[in-house]
Order: structure tokens, then sequence, then C-alpha cells
């Protein structure tokens, strides 16, 4: 029988995949309110809001990457932490048993999955001690594709688009610009970011990561920050970045800064990024019994009368109207080559039939390996998803959304053009020699809703097969029978790429912002 302690790790674990808290919730609701309904962000806003109330309801991922779990924990002094680390660890590994964490701890030289979440440095525990008899805990669930976007820059130093940016206000203000710009969509816009200014290296990411863990509204106690603060959040809505790198008028939810000393030589400023699905939360416990006394943020609820694809589908109607034209072309896989022509930039696409899910591992060995199946005509998603067997020994799908591309740009339009694949669906886009491939081979570039998992994982009718389960789950090829699966395309056959299109009219807007500011 797991401790009390262990049992109210759990509930946190539970709680902090599944749940967003209250203040997320309103920042999205605020975007929402702020973005044209009747544009593609509209519709990813719109997908986002029904994901959120589906994991609530089915208390399962948001999003299918839980990332690297990281504790930060008050004790009293004199209190065992040799015995609560090991009960945190028991419990994450039982939240993976039961489907709440995806199996995310990968040995860095073999790739070999722990499958449990448990290894060297994971998860990620901090305790300090306090003069308190209760016993605080927090936790973040940060994943793999907003961690790829933080970003450190040593100052003095010369920005792109913004010029030089000296060791002062002015300069760190470039600095923020700069790495809400460089994410684009691959962090999951809209995001969150927390920023440290100071420390040394490593002590300059822990500061900002610690700011994750601030309230969205609160206000910074430092007058000159919280200008800073304020600014950044006006202006980083002005670069049209939008949600999922789509365009639009909403790229940042919240900008939280905070400040340490530092080395006479040494300015760092370090930038945590955190995606839209911006999972923490936090427990007061009873210093005695281990007990939940109370939660630290405020628990969120959506109340909804209309069911997931209601909303979408109106999303979508509002789309055909302003356009004039149908929004939604329906496919069934496989692809033919003269359907997947037809399609361009903006196409809002629905896919029935099979697809295949492949991530890093799989891309490189079928570089120089054959694919267990045929492929031609095929659709890949960039996917790792959170997968359980049930009573029966079958596989269920917990969470399914995707991951971020770019990291298969170096193998993509080989395996494309070697195996005769029609679509690849991912979020945030790809580069050059993708595009080549797509206009070369005749086939189109998706982009689904990142951190949707819950909304593609009930795309999804029925597990067909998996392939190289020694690549561990995430990792593994999965063969999925899926229905209505939406998607929008981002890069077409005919050299059109719309991420290319934002990173160039976001950075024209982003040397707007190049002359001296004073806050």
């Amino acid at each position: 029988m797991p401790s009390l302690f262990e049992q109210s790790i759990y509930k946190l674990i539970v709680e902090t995949s599944t749940n967003l808290p209250a203040d997320v919730r309103r920042a999205i609701t605020a975007a929402r309110e702020a973005e044209d309904r009747s544009t593609r962000a509209g519709l990813s806003l719109t997908t986002i809001a029904q994901n959120i109330e589906m994991a609530e309801c089915d208390v399962s991922p948001i999003c299918q990457d839980t990332g690297m779990p990281t504790f930060v924990i008050h004790t009293p002094v004199g209190a065992n932490q040799i015995v609560m680390k090991k009960e945190i660890r028991s419990a994450i590994a039982q939240a993976t048993k039961d489907g709440k964490l995806r199996t995310n701890s990968v040995d860095s030289l073999t790739g070999s999955n722990t499958g449990d979440n448990l290894g060297p440095g994971t998860p990620v525990i901090h305790f300090e001690q306090w003069e308190r008899d209760d016993i605080d805990v927090r936790l973040i669930l940060k994943g793999g594709g907003c961690e790829n976007k933080n970003i450190q820059y040593s100052l003095p130093s010369e920005i792109e688009g913004l010029g030089k940016a000296g060791r002062d206000l002015d300069g760190i203000r470039k600095c923020i610009l700069h790495a809400v710009h460089q994410a684009q969509g691959q962090g999951c816009s809209a995001g969150f970011i927390g920023v440290g200014i100071g420390g040394d290296r490593t002590t300059g990411y822990e500061l900002a990561k610690q700011q994750l863990f601030r309230e969205v509204e609160d206000v910074n106690p430092i007058p000159e920050l919280a200008k800073l603060e304020a600014y950044i959040l006006d202006k980083a809505n002005q670069l049209g970045i939008g949600t999922m790198g789509f365009g639009g008028n909403v790229t940042l939810l919240g900008c939280k800064i905070g400040v340490n000393n530092r080395l006479p030589a040494s300015f760092f400023v370090s930038v945590a990024y955190n995606c839209w699905a911006y999972r923490r939360q936090g427990v007061l416990l009873d210093g005695s019994t281990h007990e939940i006394k109370s939660w630290i943020y405020e628990g969120g609820s959506n109340v909804s009368m209309k069911t997931a694809e209601d909303a979408v589908a109106e999303d979508v109607a509002k789309i055909a109207q302003e356009e004039s034209e149908p929004a939604e072309v329906v496919l069934q896989m496989p692809l033919r080559e003269e359907d997947v022509r037809r399609l361009k930039v903006g196409d809002i696409v629905r896919l029935n039939g099979v697809m295949h899910t492949g991530r890093d591992a799989l891309h490189k060995h079928l570089m120089d390996h054959d694919a267990p199946l045929d492929l031609n005509g095929g659709v890949i998603y960039h996917c790792g998803p959170v997968m359980v067997k049930d009573r029966s020994g079958e596989w269920q799908v917990r969470a399914a959304g995707p991951t971020t591309s770019i990291r298969e740009e170096p193998y993509q339009g080989d395996i494309i053009k070697k195996f005769g694949l029609r679509a690849v669906i991912g979020k945030g886009g790809m580069g050059k020699k993708t595009l080549t491939a797509l206009q070369e081979h005749g086939a189109v570039y998706l982009n689904a809703i990142g951190g949707a998992a819950q909304y593609y994982a009930r795309c999804i009718k029925k597990v067909k097969g998996v392939d190289f389960m020694e690549f561990g789950i995430p990792e593994a090829m999965w063969h999925f029978e899926v229905d209505s699966f939406t998607a929008i395309v981002t890069m077409d056959s005919h050299g059109n790429s719309l991420h290319a299109d934002v990173d160039l009219d976001s950075r024209a807007k982003l040397e707007q912002f190049k002359d001296p500011v004073f806050l």
C-alpha cells in the first residue's frame, strides 16, 4: 500500500497532466476572443479549447508529450528527503503505467527507453528546506517541443533583426523579443515564457524555469521588470506569428521575468519557452500526515454545451463563408498523387483510413532499411503517442498529438521519395529539403494542432498494429485507422510554405522594434 505522501504525489501528477489551472484557461479564453474565428489560427484555438475539456473529462494527458517531470519541494527541517525521493519515483512509475505520463526517459548513449520514466536524472527533483511545518510540492510538465525552443544569450551581442544588444534593459528587451520570434510555431504557440536575467549559464536557465511557476496574472514586484513584462506581451503579439505559427493576433500568452546577481564578466539572458499546454500545479501537504491540505493553483474546469466536433465544425463553416469556397477536403488513405497535387496551402484536410506514426528512430532506420509494409501513397504522422494495454491485452490510445517535425528534416525528403509517401503530418513545419521533395514527388505537409492529444486520440478508431517496439512506445511505428483526422496544408506540392511566409513576415515586423526603448 503506497504511503499517504506517495498517494498525494500521484494525485498531483495526474492533475498536472490532465487538467490545466484556471489562470492558464483564462489566458487561452482571452486569446480566443482576440483571434478572428474565421481563420486557421482561430480554428486552432477552438481545437485547443476543446482538447482541454476532453482531457479533463477523460482524465487523460492534455498533450502526449508529458515532458521531463520537474519537482520543486519545500520541506520542514528534518524531513527525510531520501524517502520522499524514493516515493516520488514510485508515483512517477505508477502514473506512467496508468497512462497519465508518456514513457519519456531515454538512455542518452543507447537510445533505450526505460519504460517507466525513471533513470539517471529523471525525474528532476529539487529540495529546499524552510521553517514551516507543511510541505510545498510543485510540479511542471514541460514537453520536448517547447524545451527545444529554450534559448540563452550572452550580452553584449548582435541580435538578428534587432541589432546590438547591450548589458542593459534595452538589450534584455531585444533578447526576449528575439526568443519569441525564433520559436515560431515549433513551440506550440501561443505560448508562455519565463526569463532569467543574470546568474551563470546553469542558474540562469533554472531561474527562467522558476518564473513559469508564477501566476499568469501576477505583477512583478520590481517596477522595471513589471513594465518589461507588459511591453513584451504587447509587442510579441504584434509579430503576427499566431497560434501554431499560422499567422494571427496572438503569439504570446504570458511573460514572467526574474533577476539574479551575476559575475562581472558574464551577462546571460535565459529564456524558457512553454507551449499553450502550460501544465504546472502544486499541493500543500500536512507536514505530519502528508495529506493534501490545498492546491497551490486554482483548479480549472470547462463547461460546454457543444461537442468538440460541433465547435470545430462551426469554425470551419466560418472559414468557408469568409472565403466563399469549400474549406475542407476529405481524402481516403492511401492517397493518390492527383488528389494531393490539387491541395494548396491553407486547405483543411480530413483524412480517413490507415496512417503510420514515425519519429526520430524510425526515420533514421528507414534511411538504410526497408519498411515493414507498403508505404506507397501512405501518410507518416510525426507522433509519439501514449499507449496502454487494456485487460484483454489490446493496445489503447490515451493521447496522440503531433511532435515537432523539424527534427526529421535531415531524413524526410529522402524517405518521401524512397517509399512513395504522399503526406507527412506534424507541427511547426519543415525546411527547404523537404519542401523540394514535396514538389518533386507530389506530396504535402499537414500541420496538426500541437498539444491537441485528446482531440486526435478520438480520431483514432483502431490500432491496426505496431512495429519496432524495440525503439520504445513513443518511437515505435504504430498503424492507426483514423476517421476525420483534421489538419491544415502548410507546405504544398507547388513549392509554397506557410511557415516560410510567416517567418519572413514576422522577421520584418521584428525589425520595427530595433530602436532603443526606455522602459
